[in-house]
């Protein structure tokens, strides 16, 4: 099992996430020693559609890419909150351009069709919105776990044991790189 510990991931979170694609990923990256930062366009309770709710630690207008080694998009109504917003969106983008790990699950994919940061890359995404990634210039395909790059993508909840396990790997190849 990865040893995460020191290993800092980002989680942007909005309103009506998909409960279990937030607290998953947050639960096993923390269970292997990672510390996961709850961001959200403002302070406060972020409620998901089936009744969990996260604390925001930080807003977007305090985060700096420079502080986090990965980022998680869990998926639900949140990227489509997120991506009504600049500062979400122009994070997400610099996340991707620097490189770093960076995790988007189910509907996950629409922020990152909003950075703008999809073009030539090979992603998956729940099939609702798989017409948006092909129009945003991604080869789209039905897998549980796509990896392309710095790029995870997964489709569904069911898709998290894949999900979670990637970002741990991508995480602890950072560190491998590092040394």
């Amino acid at each position: 099992m990865a040893d995460l510990k020191g290993k800092r991931v980002a989680m942007v979170l909005a309103r009506n996430f998909e409960d279990v694609e937030a607290t998953d990923p947050k639960a096993y990256l923390e269970k292997l020693g990672a510390k996961v930062t709850v961001i959200g366009v403002e302070t406060g309770t972020i409620e998901g559609k089936k009744g969990a709710s996260l604390e925001t630690d930080s807003t977007f207008a305090d985060a700096s890419v420079d502080d986090f080694d990965a980022m998680v998009i869990p998926g639900g109504g949140s990227p489509e909150q997120l991506r009504i917003h600049e500062a979400p969106v122009a994070f997400t983008r610099a996340f991707v351009e620097s490189g770093k790990p960076v995790a988007a699950i189910c509907h996950g994919a629409q922020l990152l069709i909003s950075a703008n940061v999809l073009d030539g890359r090979t992603a998956t995404c729940v099939k609702t919105i798989r017409d948006d990634v092909k129009n945003a210039g991604a080869n789209y395909v039905d897998e549980a776990l796509v990896v392309d790059g710095n790029l995870i993508t997964s489709r569904v909840p069911g898709d998290l044991p894949q999900f979670n396990e990637a970002i741990a790997k991508h995480l602890t190849r950072v560190e491998a790189a590092a040394s």
